[in-house]
């Protein structure tokens, strides 16, 4: 791992990220450091660190999503970390949408916020995942993903309904990832890549296609 991101300037120079682009995260930094008084959207010890341990930890699946997606789909997106990130990223690009999927009312409140102030193409949904994956209506997603969410095992379960032959997954998971992976494997066939994360040495980006179930 590099040298940690203090400053959106850093950020910036790092993942060389336009000032238009820049300035839309600072605004979603801002509001969300706004809201943190009163509600608890990342940890507080994270705060000083936000600009590595967050933006860049979520900016780092932006090149990861094809570049024909248009339906990305965030399970648990609780303070907008990677949904609201990603949605900031891939605001120019024709037809995307984000789907963000929360249960948390205030936290909702606050992502339709983020989204507005930063006119990020965003659709926030008020439930339960497993509530959001069983009536999803808009075709497979092209992509999907969480962060330090749910053991693998139980992301894939909430995810398949949204999986299409070529959906993407891509989970954020911490230095169990492999165990996760193994046991997941007993349930689950599917095609896997581990990455090292930009901003956690412990950290790993488990990319997911051809999920389905295996047969017993």
């Amino acid at each position: 791992m590099t040298r940690p991101v203090r400053t959106a300037a850093e950020f910036a120079t790092r993942m060389d990220v336009s000032r238009e682009t820049t300035a839309r995260l600072e605004t979603f930094v801002a509001l969300l450091l706004k809201w943190q008084n009163s509600i608890n959207l990342v940890a507080r010890s994270s705060l000083d660190d936000i600009w590595h341990r967050h933006v860049l930890d979520s900016w780092q699946l932006v090149p990861m999503i094809p570049d024909d997606a248009k339906i990305v789909v965030d399970l648990g997106s609780g303070g907008g970390f990677p949904g609201i990130v990603l949605a900031i990223a891939l605001r120019d690009r024709s037809g995307v949408m984000v789907h963000l999927v929360e249960s948390d009312q205030r936290k909702c409140a606050f992502l339709r916020e983020a989204a507005r102030l930063t006119g990020s193409p965003v659709t926030v949904h008020a439930e339960r995942i497993e509530a959001f994956t069983g009536h999803f209506t808009g075709g497979p997603a092209d992509v999907v993903t969480a962060r330090a969410l749910a053991p693998l095992e139980q992301l894939l379960e909430w995810s398949f309904p949204l999986f299409g032959p070529q959906t993407t997954g891509l989970f954020m998971k911490g230095e169990g990832a492999g165990v996760e992976l193994t046991r997941a494997r007993k349930y689950w066939t599917l095609k896997s890549v581990e990455a090292q994360s930009l901003s956690d040495p412990s950290g790993i980006i488990l990319t997911v296609k051809g999920l389905g179930r295996e047969l017993s």
